[in-house]
């Protein structure tokens, strides 16, 4: 007698009756039946497999312009939060720690609305658009290269085949994207930096001028300062984040096959954005106050480097001080997080509909 299992079916040869588990019961069906239901449950499998497929298998150009849009809807979405994020991480760098009010959101965003109008919530956007369309469109087209190729190394033929392996391939996949991206794209992100940290004095008057002025005052290496800060944050927070994501879509899916993809690429993004923004925030404000060293003629603070600037916070703010604005932050990548991986998502899905 020979016994075959799928999905809570047990059918046993010789066209006899079978067992059909359903819920807490079961229920006695004929072999012919059972036979049919196994096939229905299979298709089913193969047509999610197959739709799985397709969105990731969507062409490079509709590929990276889904990663493109979804970050600059994500930011442009986030941008207020973002500013506050940035004022925040800089403060004490010009001023005593001992004199620094409690941050306070509410605080700031008044003054902000107060001295320099709504608009300037989204002072800087124009760059951060500028930096985020070819960043997030890099970082979600080599995370799917890299994890394909990391597959084929390893021998994984398919997501779910072994789940230490997989996890170890959306971590790898994950860091070697986001130092990919980041490195393409730096010298935008230092300009948008320097234009969202502006409040009252006006030094730099747009891109190209900020470009332009930091070629000239700081030279080509002033176009990268804070990169050794910035490839040691977005690695790993791009390999959480990834891995994170990845990893609870897939079990999401797994057990939850008809669920929206707005519900689930949003929950899992977000989930996402709070683990790794927890993990990397303290290299990102190490980031921005060396990016932000020398800006519009203003003494250099921190002149050791990486490891030096962390000392130099350490010993003046406490470890507060590399803590500083984590909670706009926290505000921001909730929904910001979850906006680009649901964005991203249903444009792959939209695009896979196109008839090529």
């Amino acid at each position: 007698m020979q016994t075959e299992a799928r999905a809570g079916v047990a059918v046993e040869g010789g066209g006899g009756q079978v067992a059909l588990n359903a819920g807490h019961g079961a229920v006695v069906v004929d072999g012919g039946a059972a036979r049919k239901l196994i096939k229905q449950h299979q298709q089913q499998q193969q047509q999610q497999q197959q739709r799985r497929s397709q969105q990731s298998q969507i062409g490079t150009i509709s590929q990276l312009l889904a990663g493109g849009i979804a970050g600059a809807v994500s930011k442009t979405c986030t941008a207020p939060l973002a500013r506050l994020t940035i004022l925040f991480q800089v403060q004490g760098m010009h001023t005593d720690a001992s004199n620094l009010k409690k941050a306070s959101i509410w605080r700031e965003a008044s003054r902000i609305v107060r001295e320099e109008g709504f608009r300037a919530f989204w002072k800087g956007n124009l760059v951060t658009i500028a930096h985020r369309l070819p960043y997030s469109a890099i970082s979600f087209y080599a995370f799917e290269r890299y994890k394909n190729l990391l597959h084929l190394m390893l021998g994984v033929e398919g997501q779910g085949e072994r789940f230490s392996a997989d996890l170890c391939v959306r971590l790898v996949g994950g860091g070697l994207a986001g130092i990919t991206a980041a490195a393409a794209t730096y010298p935008l992100d230092l300009v948008r930096t320097r234009l969202a940290a502006q409040t009252s004095v006006i030094y730099y008057r747009g891109i190209w001028h900020a470009l332009r002025t930091i070629r000239r005052e700081e030279g080509a290496r002033g176009l990268y300062k804070g990169l050794g800060a910035t490839l040691l944050g977005v690695g790993p927070n791009l390999a959480i984040s990834f891995a994170v994501y990845d990893t609870a879509r897939t079990y999401w899916q797994d057990h939850r096959p008809d669920d929206s993809v707005v519900l689930v690429s949003l929950a899992c993004g977000s989930l996402s954005g709070v683990a790794s923004s927890t993990v990397t925030f303290p290299l990102d404000l190490v980031k921005r106050r060396m990016q932000l060293e020398g800006a519009g003629g203003r003494a250099r603070v921190y002149k050791t480097g990486l490891f030096g600037t962390f000392r130099h916070i350490i010993c003046s703010e406490g470890i507060r001080g590399i803590y500083r604005g984590i909670l706009p932050e926290y505000y921001k990548v909730v929904p910001g997080i979850g906006i680009v991986f649901m964005t991203y998502e249903k444009l792959k899905q939209l695009l896979s509909d196109i008839p090529s």
